[in-house]
């Protein structure tokens, strides 16, 4: 007959605990979740938005554009219409397109 101390009991328990796995599951998971939402802004340009700077972000759609501007913390959207606004104000200057893309404000007298 042989006899099991219980320092030879403890060495054989090398189990663990069963929702160890588990846990680890939900761990990658969550990694994943991440992954997909950095992709899914990644795939539409907007991880602007990520950053802590203003941003504003003009995207043309089949209905007009879309202009998003993001202050701070705050993020909201506003849907242009291809139809003519009208307004009083004052001219404060002008803007050029160069050759190469590029817009130079001239903010004139």
């Amino acid at each position: 007959m042989t006899r099991v101390t219980p320092r030879a009991r403890r060495r054989d328990d090398h189990n663990g605990d069963p929702l160890d796995g588990l846990v680890n599951m939900f761990d990658l998971g969550i990694v994943l979740a991440v992954a997909f939402l950095l992709a899914a802004l990644q795939s539409v340009n907007l991880t602007e938005l990520l950053t802590s700077k203003d941003v504003t972000i003009v995207r043309k759609t089949a209905s007009g554009q879309t202009v998003i501007i993001k202050e701070g913390d705050k993020v909201r959207t506003v849907n242009l219409s291809g139809q003519r606004a009208s307004g009083v104000g004052e001219r404060v200057g002008s803007v050029y397109r160069l050759p190469d893309g590029r817009l130079v404000y001239d903010a004139g007298k």
